[in-house]
């Protein structure tokens, strides 16, 4: 029998392992700090913040113990099918309806494509009598006609959002609306006032936003677009400046429901805060700034009365 040698290892050098060694550590080190600052990065990235610094700009809806996410876009448009539907004093279940179908229809996007002629939130069709393309796509418009048909369907508030969806949208697919109903509740809740503090926004602040003065009205051009879109929107026309720039706008809504109106244009304002370049608002002693949006509504320095609300823009 022929036995083979032992081999032997060559020595190692001072200091102890190989240098094949200590490169396998530090490539393992590198690694693990890769790994985990990737983690960092995407966990920083889902939860939108770091701190009160913003991550990545998102919108919330809490109700009933439930949050929803979207993003400002959406909230926007979320924020519009709401304002329509208080503007026309019908239950906060119509909002619902309204902000689940769109969600299904578009994911709350005003889009201008769909299937055939199909455009806008509701992907509504001109070739069936819902308007012009081009009304369509206006989401103030698009809301009113879904709402017509929508209120014209006996017994709507008790119905099934399916049977609903089949009866206004002619939808193939009714059951599909079923699973974005308690989003739509959840931002119907809140952007109908029925939810105080329920809704809001962690956004950067304004960029390239140029110095304006304010107008005859008393009001910046900014901050008189903020005046428009509420009275178009949500049917707000008692406004007047609130400072002396010009910047900022008071709104004062009935006295009857007033701290649900108010709460309600008060949560318009900030989901519109993207499109609108709003930077604070201020109802029933809570405040939203842009600046601070990471904390939601903290209590305000003052208390403005019943039934009012202060929106400044940039």
């Amino acid at each position: 029998m022929v036995t083979l040698p032992l081999r032997t290892a060559p020595p190692r050098p001072p200091g102890g392992g190989s240098r094949g060694s200590v490169r396998s550590r530090v490539g393992t080190a590198l690694f693990a700090v890769v790994v985990v600052g990737g983690l960092l990065a995407a966990w920083a990235w889902w939860n939108g913040t770091v701190g009160n610094v913003p991550i990545r700009e998102h919108c919330t809806a809490t109700a009933s113990g439930t949050t929803w996410e979207v993003a400002p876009d959406q909230a926007g448009n979320a924020a519009i099918i709401a304002a329509v539907a208080v503007r026309r004093q019908l239950p906060a279940r119509a909002a619902s309806i309204g902000i689940a179908t769109a969600v299904q229809e578009s994911k709350l996007r005003n889009i201008e494509y769909g299937d055939r002629d199909s455009v806008g939130l509701f992907q509504q069709r001109p070739s069936q009598g819902w308007g012009t393309r081009e009304q369509i796509l206006d989401p103030v418009y698009a809301s009113g006609e879904f709402f017509d048909a929508l209120t014209k369907v006996a017994g709507y508030e008790r119905m099934e959002i399916t049977d609903v969806a089949q009866a206004v949208q002619r939808s193939a697919y009714p059951e599909a609306y079923a699973d974005h109903e308690p989003q739509g509740r959840a931002m119907a809740s809140a952007l109908s006032g029925y939810s105080p503090g329920g809704f809001n926004c962690v956004l950067r602040g304004p960029s390239d936003v140029a110095e304006e003065q304010p107008g005859p009205s008393g009001l910046t051009p900014r901050a008189a677009a903020v005046a428009r879109a509420a009275d178009r929107e949500a049917g707000r026309r008692s406004v007047a400046p609130a400072a002396t720039d010009g910047r900022s706008l008071r709104f004062t809504v009935p006295s009857a429901e007033g701290d649900r109106l108010a709460w309600s244009l008060a949560q318009w304002a900030v989901a519109r805060a993207d499109g609108l370049d709003v930077v604070a608002v201020e109802v029933a002693g809570r405040q939203w700034r842009r600046d601070d949006s990471t904390e939601g509504w903290t209590a305000a320095s003052s208390t403005p009365p019943a039934g009012t609300v202060v929106v400044r823009v940039a």
